[in-house]
Parts: structure tokens; C-alpha cells; sequence
């Protein structure tokens, strides 16, 4: 190729792109103006939730006329209504974990509400043990476990059965009841200990969890109780909907007694017709992959019944 033709070549491909890039910024210049503002960007607003007029937790009035009172209830509405996925959880799991709790409260003296400060506590997940050392449905330190009758070992720990931590629970909640004599100041108790709640009052003067200065915890926990019970008994109220088939099912179980030893969980298991997984799932208060049991204690070992595991059966 000679020098000329050279730089013809190269004259034209460079003009080339040239106009390529002008009709390029055209284009999108013209695509941009034809988009409207408005339809260029779409907002989502989120509004206020209700509050209601009067509520109660196990019978007695929440002082929401107190401005204080009202905006730290607002605050856990807001906290849970527009945490969508947690809540729609808690619906999800509610029916299995109530029909567990509820008979147990009853047969304690236990006032009913209660069942939402366990939700409070553990968010419905059996094995779940806080930085502090708490563990299961209700959150029980070992100590208080041990207090309130259950076992706690490197082999068993009773806090991770529900029906023995919930009775549990209903022994600490009598006794706080006992001291205080209104459920308020139970439930606050919970949180910060028969002691905690007992030194606040004295220091302060006053027995009412309404009127007492706590720390961030205690003073949110309550009310987020109470949220929780209003979203849970209104949930559409709320912005939710949950159908009783989309609600997890209530299981169901044999109870096989077990007072001897077992050196393999999973042989075990595999004997009564299921797997290790599911031995532990409804029994996870078993704590290793054996039982060496040498008192010889006689323990209630859930088996569920045939087709339990089958979804949607």
C-alpha cells in the first residue's frame, strides 16, 4: 500500500468514528429526554401504624395516655410491623409453638400473654442461646434452670424442652408474682431479674414499670411485648396475612420412656423407624450422641408418628 492510500485509509476510519460517537451521544440524549421525571423514578411511602385507644397486658391497663408511654410503644410497632420477614416468621410459627405453651400456662395460674414474652425472648427458635449464656424457647440462664428444677448437664439440658422449660418458667413467674403483685412488673422482671426490678423500685420509689427510669433493655422490653401481642392477635391490622394453611402444622409424637443407657443415638433412632436428624429435632435437649445416663433416670423421648414428616400430608 502507498503512502497516499495510507493515509486515506486512515483519514476515513477515523472519521468514521467519529461520526459513530456523535450519533451514539445523540441517541442517548434523545432516549433521555423522552423519560419523565416522574417516570423515571417511582417512590414507596410507608405510613404511621395504629395505635389503639386502650390495651391490656394479662389484665392490666396500659397507661397510654402518657405521652411516654405511648411514643416507646410506637417505637416497637414501627420496630416489627415494617420488619416484614421476622414477623411473617413469627405468624408462620405461632399456632405450633402456642398449642405447645398455652395448656402449660393455664395449668400454672400463668396469665395467657405470656406466651408473647417467649416469643420476645427467643423469637420461636428452640436452640438458640444468647451471648449471655440463655438458651432455648424461654431463655433460661443455667442457674435458673437449675433453680427451677430442670437438668442441665454436659448430656441433657431440660432448656431446650419446651413443655419442662416452659413449666419452669411458670415456677420463676409465680414467684416474681408473689413479690410484685402485678403482671407489669413480672414480665419486666424476666428481663432484669426479680433483684434488678426490685432495686429499681426502691430506689426510685415507686412500683410502677410505667414510672421507672431502666436501662435501654428492660425499659424496650415490655412494650415490645406488647407489640408483639397486638401484631400477632390483628396481624392484618398491621399490614399481614397469613393463611391458617400457610401457618406451620402443630406435630405430632409418641412418647417412647427411655431409662437406660445408649452409646449410639443414631443406632437408637434408626430403631424406632427415624433418623438421627429427626431424633434430635423434637428432642433437642439431648446434648451429645449418646446417653450414658448412669442414675439410670427414666426420660421421655419424643418419636414422631409415622407421615409427621410428610409436608402438606
Amino acid at each position: 500500500m502507498d503512502k497516499n492510500s495510507f493515509t486515506l485509509t486512515k483519514f476515513t476510519l477515523i472519521f468514521s468514528l467519529i461520526a459513530i460517537c456523535v450519533i451514539s451521544c445523540g441517541l442517548f440524549i434523545n432516549s433521555a429526554q423522552e423519560v419523565k421525571p416522574q417516570e423515571a423514578v417511582t417512590k414507596t411511602y410507608s405510613s404511621p401504624v395504629e395505635i389503639p385507644v386502650t390495651i391490656t397486658f394479662a389484665g392490666e391497663t396500659i397507661p397510654l395516655t402518657n405521652f411516654d408511654v405511648h411514643e416507646a410503644l410506637d417505637r416497637e410497632l414501627l420496630a416489627n410491623s415494617y420488619f416484614q420477614s421476622q414477623t411473617i416468621l413469627y405468624l408462620k410459627k405461632s399456632k405450633r409453638y402456642f398449642y405447645l405453651i398455652e395448656p402449660i400456662l393455664k395449668k400454672n395460674n400463668i396469665p395467657d400473654d405470656f406466651k408473647y414474652l417467649s416469643l420476645a425472648e427467643s423469637g420461636f427458635q428452640e436452640k438458640v442461646v444468647s451471648p449471655a449464656g440463655a438458651a432455648g424457647l424461654w431463655q433460661l440462664m443455667k442457674k435458673a434452670a437449675l433453680e427451677n428444677g430442670l437438668e442441665v448437664s454436659n448430656e441433657v439440658d431440660e432448656r431446650y424442652n419446651i413443655e419442662k422449660s416452659t413449666e419452669a418458667a411458670c415456677r420463676y413467674l409465680n414467684r416474681s408474682f408473689h413479690q410484685y403483685g402485678n403482671w407489669v412488673n413480672v414480665a419486666a422482671s424476666y428481663n432484669a431479674g426479680i433483684n434488678g426490678i426490685k432495686r429499681q423500685t426502691e430506689l426510685q420509689d415507686s412500683r410502677n414499670y410505667f414510672d421507672l427510669q431502666l436501662n435501654e433493655e428492660t425499659a424496650r422490653y415490655v412494650y415490645r411485648i406488647l407489640a408483639l401481642k397486638l401484631i400477632l392477635e390483628n396481624p392484618e391490622k398491621y399490614g399481614f396475612k397469613v393463611t391458617e394453611e400457610e401457618k406451620y402444622p402443630v406435630l405430632s409424637w409418641n412418647i417412647v420412656a427411655l431409662s437406660g443407657s445408649v452409646t449410639n443415638l443414631a443406632d437408637y433412632a434408626h430403631k424406632q423407624g427415624i433418623n438421627y436428624k429427626i431424633l434430635k429435632y423434637f428432642n433437642p435437649w439431648l446434648r451429645q450422641s449418646y446417653l450414658r445416663n448412669p442414675s439410670r433416670k427414666s426420660y421421655s423421648i419424643k418419636i414422631p408418628k409415622p407421615g409427621t414428616r410428610n409436608f402438606g400430608l
